[in-house]
C-alpha cells in the first residue's frame, strides 16, 4: 500500500531503502467511505495523511453555516489541518472524503520522532511545507486580485484531473462565489467560445 508514497518521496529526496521503509511503517492505512469525516472541526488534528486514492476537501464552515473550501486533496496529495497538529489546538477545518478513498496516516509523535532520526524525512516535510506555502500565497493573492471568470479558468487549468470529480456547489465553495454565479460564469465561456 505504500508503493505510491515511496514513490513520491523519492521525488524529492535521496533515502536509502531501509530508512524509506522505516518512515512508511509509521504510516496507518485507512479506508474513508465517501461523506464520511477524517477531522472535524473543534477536534485536534492529531495526523498528516498521504492519499493514496480517492479525494478529500478541507474545508471551514462559516457562520452562515457556509462552507469554505480551502482545497481539495486527490492522489498524492497531503492532507491535514497544520495549525492544530502543530499547535495542539481544536481544528478550525473540517476533512470530508467526496468519494470512496484510502489514505496514509502519520501521527504528530510518529512523526516528530522520525524527524529526529532521519533527516531525510525533516527535508521532505521542508520541501512539502515549502510548496503549500507558496500554493497557498498564490491562492490568496488570485482571490484577491482575479474576477471569478478568471478564477474559475485558472482552476480548471491548474487542476483538469480534479475538477471533473466534483460538483458545482463544491466548485463555487471553493472559487468563494454562489453557484448562481458559477453558473454565469460558465455561461459566460461558453459565449466567448462560440
Amino acid at each position: 500500500m505504500t508503493e505510491s508514497l515511496q514513490k513520491h518521496i523519492r521525488e524529492y529526496v535521496e533515502i536509502s531503502d531501509e530508512k524509506l521503509e522505516k518512515y512508511c511503517n509509521a504510516f496507518t492505512h485507512r479506508k474513508i467511505k465517501k461523506k464520511e469525516f477524517l477531522l472535524m472541526e473543534g477536534n485536534i488534528c492529531d495526523f498528516e495523511g498521504f492519499v493514496v486514492s480517492g479525494c478529500f476537501k478541507v474545508f471551514h464552515t462559516n457562520r452562515n453555516a457556509a462552507e469554505q473550501i480551502l482545497y481539495f486533496a486527490i492522489e498524492n496529495w497531503w492532507i491535514s489541518d497544520i495549525d492544530s497538529f502543530i499547535n495542539r489546538i481544536p481544528s478550525k477545518l473540517t476533512i470530508q472524503a467526496l468519494e470512496n478513498s484510502e489514505i496514509l496516516l502519520i501521527s504528530r509523535k510518529d512523526k516528530e520522532k522520525l524527524y529526529q532520526e532521519m533527516p531525510e524525512v525533516e527535508r521532505l516535510m521542508r520541501l512539502k511545507f515549502q510548496s503549500s506555502i507558496i500554493a497557498l500565497q498564490r491562492r490568496i493573492i488570485d482571490n484577491l486580485s482575479k474576477s471569478s471568470e478568471e478564477r474559475y479558468i485558472e482552476f480548471l487549468k491548474k487542476y483538469p484531473q480534479t475538477a471533473h470529480r466534483l460538483t458545482n456547489i463544491q466548485i463555487a465553495a471553493y472559487l468563494g462565489v454562489t453557484p448562481e454565479s458559477l453558473s454565469r460564469v460558465r455561461k459566460n465561456i461558453v459565449k466567448k467560445d462560440e
